[in-house]
């Protein structure tokens, strides 16, 4: 039996999401002992310490279920984001969030907007349940950052049987990023039956001033969705929590969605406990803003040119086919990110570590490079 045959058409051709290489998987490979990983845009400080405090209280009673509801969590982010408990949904990380907004909304008959070299998942999310998925085009660099999110674009695309539009602010994988006039205006165009997902996955990142907080619009907005995550600026990746925010109405629909039990209790103390460690957030923003700084200037003075990004990330031009460079790269023990499938080909993404795995890096690519 062919079982490609018993699956729902929109899975038939389904690609399903790359992740970058674990370290583990690159040892077994190549048999290296040393190895720097900057694929994935993880913390290279990681958790921070209270998070791990909290996870060692609690391993005892790994033979409970969690707190469906994720009251603790729930609350505490409340209290931070000044909203409402009924307005969060809690995801196993926010790409489970983002799946959740395509099983609410999206489905055979619907479609959804997004932009080129936008995050791969809003893609995949789309076409699980049926949607067709409508691709606006990226800036070209005449009127806006090149490669960027063109709202305009977005106008464009919208038809009349849409009804999700994702926007990542900052977007993966470019680092770029809408400013504060450009989605108050797009927030305002859009009809109100049509729900926009500003995902905020590397808001705490961002420090230009011109970077909007997408809560702010919340109250004006009931079809606004925001999605933030705990795997990035708070190093909880491997625990897997995210979150979204919205209007209660939505939220409710949402969690009729979600699965029981969708975030696990280690998931829910360490984030708790993270969102009160605002010293190990600030010593990550600091770390990032002197790694990008750094990677960014020796990547330009090396003639590559290199998509300006608020993210903790730098993503940039070879000039060349990117694939060999990265296969290099991995037997020289450093783990980057090749995006062709984000149609960039002759890039590549580097994730920030510390200043020695910076370094490495660099090293690294110095020596794999053609001359």
């Amino acid at each position: 039996m062919d079982f490609i045959d018993l699956a729902v058409p929109a899975v038939r051709l389904l690609v399903p999401y790359t992740p970058g290489k674990p370290i583990s998987e690159l040892k077994r490979e190549m048999g290296l002992s040393s190895i720097v990983k900057l694929a994935s845009n993880e913390n290279p400080l990681g958790p921070s310490p209270r998070a791990l405090a909290a996870i060692q209280g609690l391993i005892q009673d790994l033979h409970l279920y969690p707190d469906g509801s994720g009251f603790g969590l729930k609350s505490a982010i409340s209290a931070r984001c000044g909203v409402d408990p009924g307005s969060i949904t809690l995801g196993n990380g926010s790409n489970d969030v983002l799946d959740i907004v395509a099983r609410t909304f999206l489905g055979t008959g619907v479609s959804a907007v997004f932009s080129e070299h936008a995050f791969e998942v809003y893609s995949i999310v789309t076409q699980a349940v049926g949607a067709r998925s409508l691709i606006a085009k990226a800036h070209d660099g005449s009127h806006g950052p090149r490669y960027g999110h063109d709202l305009d674009a977005f106008r464009a695309a919208i038809q009349d049987d849409t009804r999700v539009v994702f926007i990542a602010n900052p977007n993966n994988p470019t680092g770029t990023f809408l400013k504060r006039f450009e989605l108050a205006s797009f927030l305002s165009d859009v009809p109100r039956h049509i729900l926009i997902v500003i995902d905020e996955a590397y808001f705490e990142y961002v420090e230009d001033p011109d970077y909007p907080n997408a809560l702010d619009w919340l109250s004006e907005y009931p079809n606004l969705v925001v999605s933030r995550t705990f795997s990035k600026a708070y190093g909880l990746a491997g625990l897997r929590v995210g979150y979204a925010l919205s209007h209660p109405d939505v939220a409710a629909l949402m969690n009729r969605v979600r699965q029981p039990f969708n975030v696990n209790s280690l998931a829910l103390m360490a984030a708790e406990a993270a969102l009160g460690d605002e010293a190990h957030l600030e010593n990550t923003v600091t770390l990032n803003r002197l790694g990008l700084k750094t990677v960014s200037e020796v990547l330009i003075g090396r003639g590559f040119e290199v998509i300006s990004s608020v993210g903790n990330f730098v993503t940039f031009d070879l000039g060349i086919p990117a694939a060999p460079i990265y296969l290099s790269l991995l037997q020289a023990g450093v783990i980057v990110r090749p995006i062709a499938n984000y149609g960039l080909p002759n890039h590549l993404r580097v994730s920030l570590g510390t200043p020695d795995e910076n370094q490495l890096f660099l090293e690294a690519l110095d020596q794999v490079m053609p001359r």
